[in-house]
């Protein structure tokens, strides 16, 4: 059996869609929320014929990962996240980039030669890369309205994508995945009249209008910080809000601290859309820290070290 492994966001999905379109293939479908990133462990060598792995960090999955090809099974890796210490075998074939101006399924583009480049360029903006997301549009003679539309697609599953739960998410990612696919082009979902893509911008419009009433912890010319409640629409927006906050201003660093159950905070990191490094470099000095360049996160920030993140996010940028 083949399995496709990748990231529940709009960067993992729009991979896996395009590599799809362009190689089909009956395959095992292993993803979850986006923070659920730890997923090649469900990967079992005994029934796997071959692994397809898409916008996780080989970092957070590197014993996984050399489980499995111990197995000798044969390992294809896309992924722009912390590789960690680097992992060499003749049935691994990476293709990774951390640069803070790729994403995953830029890197699939390239690799599938622009063959489906619509959603190569959503995938993009969903990853919060605008500027270079529209150079794309410019090189393939994207109208603006379509840009625009892309754009749109790309917030959309990445914001899908965010909770603490399955349950907290409009669809299953797997489920998200099938449905785009089936649409062969993002062009059918804008035309269709409820599709996944209408009803997800009404879910998204409505729960953004509840994050602008977010308590801000802490406001300088260096970054700023606001926290939302533990509710299931502010988990979903918590990715989304945080790119919307970077974009209103480029020159500062932003954090969404979102309470947890148990009164730690999932943590949301942008760098400054201008100085676009070290968001990873703050958030793995806290114990469930990780990410890339431009933006990172910590999956439970203990109440008690609110103010020492705060003070490190603004250090690293002053």
């Amino acid at each position: 059996m083949h399995f496709d492994v990748f990231n529940g966001d709009a960067d993992g999905i729009m991979s896996l869609v395009q590599l799809r379109l362009a190689e089909p293939q009956e395959s095992i479908l292993i993803t979850g929320v986006k923070r659920d990133i730890a997923l090649l462990e469900q990967v079992n060598p005994e029934s796997a014929s071959s692994v397809t792995v898409l916008d996780i960090s080989m970092e957070k999955n590197s014993e996984a990962l050399t489980t499995i090809l111990h197995a000798q099974v044969p390992v294809r890796y896309f992924d722009h996240h912390r590789i960690g210490q680097e992992i060499h075998s003749p049935l691994l074939s990476s293709h990774i980039n951390t640069s803070a101006d790729v994403c995953t399924g830029l890197l699939v583009n390239d690799y599938l030669h622009a063959k489906h480049y619509l959603w190569a360029i959503a995938s993009a903006f969903g990853d919060n890369l605008d500027a270079v997301a529209m150079r794309h549009c410019a090189l393939h003679g994207i109208e603006q309205s379509l840009a625009e539309q892309l754009k749109s697609l790309g917030t959309l599953v990445n914001y899908n994508g965010y909770g603490r739960y399955i349950e907290d998410l409009h669809f299953h990612p797997a489920d998200l995945f099938k449905q785009l696919l089936a649409c062969e082009t993002p062009v059918n979902l804008f035309n269709q009249g409820y599709s996944v893509y209408h009803q997800l911008q009404d879910a998204y419009q409505q729960d953004m209008a509840r994050a602008q009433s977010a308590q801000v912890l802490y406001n300088s010319s260096v970054c700023k910080v606001v926290s939302l409640d533990d509710q299931p629409w502010a988990r979903r927006v918590s990715g989304v809000f945080s790119n919307q906050l970077a974009n209103n201003a480029p020159d500062k660093a932003h954090a969404v601290l979102t309470k947890n159950v148990d009164d730690s905070y999932t943590v949301s990191v942008r760098a400054p859309l201008n100085d676009k490094q070290g968001a990873d470099e703050v958030c793995v000095q806290f114990t469930t820290g990780g990410g890339r360049a431009g933006a990172a996160g910590i999956n439970a920030l203990p109440q008690e070290q609110v103010e020492r993140f705060i003070s490190t996010l603004e250090n690293y940028y002053n």
